[in-house]
């Protein structure tokens, strides 16, 4: 079984969270641990870039969703960046591409995000 990879890297925007790998019931735990230390300021975006990821299960999104609530209890905003077809396909059953602005890749997001006036 390859083991999910999550890393993280800070932008103008603010940070991107990159996971690569099966977000499943195994890795869950791993990603929810790190969002603690996923530093977002007011005002900034939360980028999870999707790109390198291969299987999104119920626990995936649970966790996804809590990446969104860490997010909004800092006052920011949250985005998914290169959302793989399979992924994509099961986030749009489950309602997520309701919840969760989208962009092709993660400068996308970055390009797409507008800081908060004032």
């Amino acid at each position: 079984m390859i083991p999910l990879k999550a890393t993280t890297r800070s932008t103008s925007a603010g940070p991107v969270l990159e996971l690569s790998g099966p977000l499943d019931h195994y890795s869950a735990p791993q990603v929810r641990a790190l969002l603690p230390g996923v530093s977002v300021a007011p005002g900034q975006q939360l980028v999870v870039d999707l790109a390198g990821l291969t299987f999104c299960d119920s626990s995936g999104i649970t966790v996804l969703i809590a990446a969104r609530n860490h997010a909004l209890a800092a006052d920011a905003t949250i985005a998914l960046a290169a959302v793989p077809p399979n992924v994509s396909r099961t986030f749009g059953i489950v309602g997520l591409d309701q919840v969760f602005p989208v962009h092709p890749s993660a400068e996308a997001a970055a390009a797409a995000w507008q800081p908060p006036a004032g």
